[in-house]
């Protein structure tokens, strides 16, 4: 995203990304026999679609035109803190001990990275950093309206019914926000990649990890996300590795994992003040 949405521009880089994605995983259903009954739930996969695949992605290539992959990467990381908030008040679920503190320690690492960039110039890297932050939130809606969700429907035509009602979404903004420069070879395969590998790949495995050991254990690849992030956007973009990054990304990681009970909270203090 951080080497395509430069050239193409936020909207064609995002339909051409979710247009690859729909053709791979139609692909797949047709080898498979999988129907999507798009007639009987398009309001379902409109609403997962435009959650989870067409707000997100668009955020994020509007701010990868100015902000690092690297940065972009932590802040994808955030999903599980909007996760628990979006669960708390929709869902009406308890914020444990362990999710109040995991919240604060991941704001204050969003506070961390978005005080290293204190001197960008413009409203438009500010936007960039809100847009980057905001398109997480996203995914945390689109997760607990499935959960929410009367609707029944199979992990995979989840995946392929929303990446169709996404691309159909996406599409008349091609028209208003056309390329930015004219693509060479290497923007193209930027296009292939994302689509393919980062889109349509990564959905099947994803969904056969949900299924396979479960949705809280699946969410742990968020912390894997800004590992390698980081390390990509090092090593192909010679984008720099600050303190702030390393303290702030890693203050937005343990945040998460305390949010998503990959950690918990406990003191002993605490537990023989409360038997007393």
């Amino acid at each position: 995203m951080r080497m395509g949405a430069p050239v193409f521009g936020p909207a064609l880089l995002i339909e051409l990304r979710l247009l690859v994605a729909a053709l791979f995983l139609g692909a797949v259903a047709l080898w498979t026999k999988r129907t999507l009954a798009m007639k009987s739930h398009w309001r379902h996969y409109l609403i997962i679609g435009v959650l989870n695949s067409a707000l997100p992605f668009l955020l994020f290539a509007y701010a990868a035109q100015a902000l690092s992959a690297s940065l972009l990467s932590i802040l994808n990381s955030t999903a599980p803190l909007f996760g628990a908030v979006v669960s708390s008040v929709w869902l009406r679920t308890p914020v444990s001990k362990s999710i109040a503190i995991g919240l604060i320690i991941g704001i204050g690492g969003v506070t961390v990275l978005a005080g290293s960039n204190a001197s960008m110039h413009g409203n438009g890297q500010w936007l960039a950093l809100i847009c980057g932050l905001s398109a997480p939130l996203g995914y945390a809606i689109a997760g607990n309206y499935a959960k929410a969700s009367a609707v029944s429907i199979d992990p995979f035509s989840n995946a392929h019914g929303s990446i169709w009602m996404a691309a159909l979404v996406v599409l008349p903004l091609i028209f208003i926000a056309p390329a930015n420069h004219t693509p060479v070879l290497i923007d193209w395969l930027a296009v292939v990649a994302l689509g393919l590998l980062c889109t349509g790949f990564a959905y099947l495995w994803y969904f056969r990890l949900i299924n396979d050991i479960g949705p809280t254990r699946a969410l742990t690849v968020t912390f894997l996300i800004p590992v390698f992030g980081v390390l990509w956007g090092n090593i192909f973009l010679d984008e720099p590795l600050g303190w702030n990054m390393v303290l702030g990304g890693a203050m937005v990681l343990l945040g998460a994992a305390l949010t998503n009970g990959v950690l918990r909270f406990s003191s002993p203090t605490l537990r023989g003040l409360e038997k007393k």
